[in-house]
């Protein structure tokens, strides 16, 4: 790991600076120090402040810019200035009075020992201090070895107090790699995810599948953190077994959890890495329900459209986004049409290749099934040719990008003098159906057959 210390920038600089001269000092804390250690560039400097009255402290700031308090007992504040924002908080003491991550009361002591104000941090990898002006390292609760392991332990039992902490686990799991402590995982699954609020389910989520280098690692950390029983339809997939010639790698959570950690590889050409993570993490929900064994094999031959109602089940409990939804079970229904489209290549009309793209975004599908496809014990190549195949067919037909496009619209028939209603519908929809087919090759053919079957009135 890297040694050279965190570079501040001049405005933190210059507030440590003036906070000194007030009679308290200024320390980073957090990600700050812990990227710092880590050689990696940090994201924030958030700086926690010792020795100054809460009064002094917000009086102090305002020179720098405009200060928000967040919280009735004024413990941390947001201070927004041209050169960016920086968040100060004063050292405090919190108190369980309620459930849920918010069920604290807070009340800030600025003249708590360092040791004890770390206390409330989660992890020790987290509870790492760092002096602005002079770079001394305060590391009480020794998170310094733990980064050079690689392993998460909980600082202390008030660990317990918030529940959100068990996915920020499979989180720093996710983004890291790292192992959990054998005790941070048995008190892990004391805690209650239930009491937690969807936008923060869906906030952790995001950070493990769009944010992390090993989603999959994060999704086995929260099975082992007891997170999943929370999310039953992921939990379902532990034991669930598979064909050994088609998956080598076990059951359907570890299938999962592979096909996670090889999207990375493609995750910066996703359009909406959101959406297509969440499909592949839910693509084989259905083998839960779908599996049996037939004819000395273990099989799942519905588990695509078997895995439509677990999807929508499991992202009811972390989203109220329906158009979110929509599009993750399109994706999750098709996963496997590439592979069975590419199969077949010889004998794949036009129409069926415009008829995927009314139901589903094609380059967002080819993603998910290469996904699918990657998640094995044996490397699976980027340029996957189903997926080529698909693609190529799409951008020859117009439709790689988008769905078809109607050549005929209601204003063509209500110029025609015909009246509103549902004749002019069913007229649209057989049109439409031929252009599907092929039978209607542009606007013009549209146009000459609506002449002949519907003449102008």
């Amino acid at each position: 790991m890297a040694s050279h210390r965190f570079t501040a920038t001049a405005l933190v600089q210059e507030m440590a600076k003036a906070i000194s001269q007030r009679g308290g000092r200024a320390f980073l804390v957090g990600g700050a120090v812990r990227d710092r250690i880590l050689g990696l560039k940090a994201k924030d400097a958030d700086l926690e402040v010792f020795g100054v009255e809460p009064a002094d402290l917000e009086d102090l700031l305002g020179g720098f810019g405009k200060v928000h308090l967040v919280g009735k007992r004024f413990a941390i504040l947001h201070v927004a200035t041209d050169a960016g924002q920086v968040e100060v908080s004063l050292p405090r003491r919190e108190s369980k009075t309620g459930p849920g991550h918010k069920g604290f009361t807070v009340e800030a002591d600025p003249h708590m020992d360092p040791k004890d104000a770390a206390r409330r941090r989660d992890f020790t990898v987290n509870a790492i201090m760092e002096d602005v002006l002079t770079g001394e390292v305060l590391d009480p609760w020794n998170g310094q070895a733990d980064l050079a392991k690689g392993l998460l332990r909980h600082v202390s039992s008030a660990f317990a107090e918030d529940p959100l902490r068990v996915l920020r686990a499979a989180r720093f799991a996710a983004r890291f790699g790292w192992r959990i402590h054998p005790d941070t995982a048995a008190l892990c699954r004391r805690l209650d995810l239930s009491e937690l609020p969807r936008e923060r389910l869906e906030g952790e989520w995001k950070q493990i599948l769009i944010h992390g280098q090993f989603p999959g690692t994060g999704l086995l950390a929260l099975e082992l953190v007891g997170g999943l029983k929370f999310f039953p339809e992921l939990a379902a997939l532990r034991g669930v077994p598979q064909d050994p010639i088609w998956h080598p790698e076990g059951d359907v959570l570890h299938h999962t959890a592979l096909c996670l950690n090889e999207a990375v590889k493609i995750r910066n050409q996703m359009e909406d890495p959101w959406v297509e993570m969440l499909a592949i993490l839910c693509h084989d929900l259905g083998k839960a329900t779908e599996t049996q064994f037939e004819r000395s094999r273990w099989r799942s031959t519905a588990h695509d459209t078997g895995g439509v109602d677990p999807t929508r089940a499991l992202l009811a409990r972390i989203t109220v986004q329906e158009d979110l939804v929509e599009q993750v079970v399109a994706l999750v229904r098709e996963h496997l049409r590439p592979a069975q489209l590419w199969q077949a290549r010889e004998n794949v009309s036009d129409a069926a290749i415009r008829r995927l793209a009314m139901r589903v975004n094609i380059p967002a599908l080819t993603r998910v099934a290469w996904g699918d496809a990657a998640g094995r014990t044996y490397p699976q190549p980027e340029n996957w040719p189903p997926a080529e195949w698909l693609l190529d067919r799409a951008a020859g037909l117009g439709v790689k990008d988008q769905a078809p496009q109607p050549f005929l619209r209601g204003k063509d028939l209500l110029d025609r003098g015909m009246k509103p209603g549902k004749e002019i519908g069913r007229i649209l929809e057989q049109a439409f159906e031929l252009q599907l087919d092929g039978a209607l090759a542009d606007r013009e053919a549209a146009v000459v057959w609506l002449n002949q079957e519907f003449p102008e009135q």
